[in-house]
């Protein structure tokens, strides 16, 4: 089975938008649209890469940004055009983030990546996702790149909660028995990275990092906690999570980094 029919099969059968808004996924999409908000002035355009079913693409455009969406799979883009209003500035189609050759040079203040890279597996892959997302930017334009990250994915779905075996994956070739970095395949869907793959995939690109973003911190550790919060408790939680999400000691022990950079002029 090639990569591309993984995530179609598995996105075909995921519910991306339930993930989103409980209240503990709740956290990974505020702490981002806090982030691109810092970002944005009237009459930006955005491209949303590997959109999903449009979560974000959707917010934005109901703020009134014009949006031009790319999504790889189809059963996403159906429920995408589903939720599209007729006041919203907003285009979809069918593409992939390795080549974005319909868009042209320059072209975008505000660039988001924030799936693609959890299912690509090959640096030079990686890096020309990057590059392309780069190159349809306009010259001091922000890309927003997110990741799984693997050392709060191996916690919490290892460690604590048992649904993955971290002695099989050990075993497997999966983990290394040593450093625990992760070694992904296509077949598990998702691509574990630590902070240290993330800088040097940006080398050499023309461009500034920002901020480097903790975007769910603890959260998914201690996610039934949150889901249990009355409105109060859960503000308090963000105004913590937001005041520690970019701690040098405490980026690493997060299931998504949330890397924020500027293209040079």
């Amino acid at each position: 089975m090639t990569r591309d029919q993984y995530l179609i099969d598995f996105y075909s059968h995921y519910d991306e938008d339930s993930r989103l808004v409980s209240r503990h996924g709740m956290v990974e999409f505020l702490t981002t649209m806090r982030y691109i908000e810092r970002f944005l002035s009237p009459g930006d355009r955005i491209l949303e890469i590997g959109a999903g079913t449009g979560r974000y693409s959707h917010a934005l455009a109901r703020k009134g940004f014009p949006v031009d969406a790319v999504e790889l799979v189809p059963y996403n883009i159906a429920v995408f055009q589903e939720k599209t209003l007729p006041s919203e500035q907003i285009t979809i189609t069918q593409g992939n983030a390795l080549d974005l050759s319909a868009f042209s040079d320059d072209r975008y203040d505000i660039t988001l990546l924030l799936g693609p890279l959890y299912h690509l597996y090959d640096p030079e892959d990686k890096r020309r996702a990057l590059r392309e997302a780069i190159r349809v930017t306009k010259p001091g334009g922000v890309i927003f790149a997110a990741y799984v990250i693997s050392d709060g994915c191996l916690v919490d779905e290892g460690f604590l909660r048992n649904h993955i075996s971290v002695a099989d994956y050990i075993r497997d070739g999966l983990l290394d028995s040593e450093t625990f970095a992760a070694v992904s395949t296509p077949k598990g869907i998702f691509e574990l990275v630590r902070k240290e793959e993330i800088d040097q995939l940006l080398e050499g690109f023309p461009v500034t990092r920002l901020h480097y973003v903790a975007a769910d911190g603890c959260t998914l550790l201690i996610r039934e906690a949150i889901d249990r919060m009355d409105e109060e408790a859960f503000r308090l939680y963000l105004r913590y999570h937001f005041a520690t999400c970019e701690r040098e000691d405490m980026v690493g022990i997060t299931s998504h980094g949330l890397d924020v950079f500027r293209k040079l002029a």
